[in-house]
């Protein structure tokens, strides 16, 4: 293997959900397969390096300084979706079933990882549920220990002006089957129960 090979796979491997056999198979078909394709997709990255950066407002990714779903005005203002990563948002959004305003905490709450609140983007939430336009939180966050130490120091910091705060629901996916499922989705869909008519 040459040493610009080595270091490309070694580029790849970096990349999540990329193992040592996926990143060899992916460096070799570029080099190999389709190398008329490298200056194009070198290109995509530079440009998209250049290009995106943080919304001023939710912390999703932007070209400007608002990203699309903060510059839509027919969204609905007076809901805001907090989510963990912007991978998180855009399964939301791929859903198709909210039409609110997102904030994005680029991570969540924890000390095994020193991850403190400093480290998350908390401020311009807070900030934005002081201004008074946010009607219901919605915390879309992990159904884990971190997840929910997060959602707790939320709600301790929630201005008294009245916001109702809800938790996405969690439970059994579509198709699956309670033998199969783990303790906590069991538990997460007991509690989340309603009723049935």
């Amino acid at each position: 293997m040459t040493p610009a090979l080595e270091n490309l796979q070694k580029q790849l491997k970096q990349l999540p959900g990329i193992g040592y056999r996926s990143a060899e198979r992916l460096a070799l078909h570029l080099l190999v397969s389709q190398p008329a394709r490298l200056p194009e997709l070198v290109s995509a990255l530079e440009h998209a390096a250049r290009s995106v950066r943080r919304c001023a407002v939710c912390g999703n990714l932007a070209e400007e300084e608002l990203c699309p779903i903060c510059s839509d005005g027919k969204r609905h203002g007076g809901q805001l979706c907090v989510v963990e990563n912007v991978p998180d948002l855009a399964a939301i959004e791929r859903s198709g079933a909210y039409r609110g305003r997102y904030h994005v905490l680029h991570g969540k709450l924890s000390p095994i990882r020193d991850v403190a609140p400093e480290d998350l983007n908390l401020g311009p939430l807070l900030a934005r549920l002081a201004a008074g336009e946010v009607t219901e939180l919605i915390l879309a966050l992990s159904n884990d220990v971190e997840g929910e130490a997060t959602c707790h120091y939320l709600t301790e910091r929630l201005p008294a002006n009245g916001v109702q705060v809800t938790r996405i629901g969690f439970g059994l996916p579509s198709g699956g089957g309670v033998l199969y499922a783990d303790a906590v989705t069991l538990k997460s869909a007991l509690e989340g129960r309603r009723h049935y008519s």
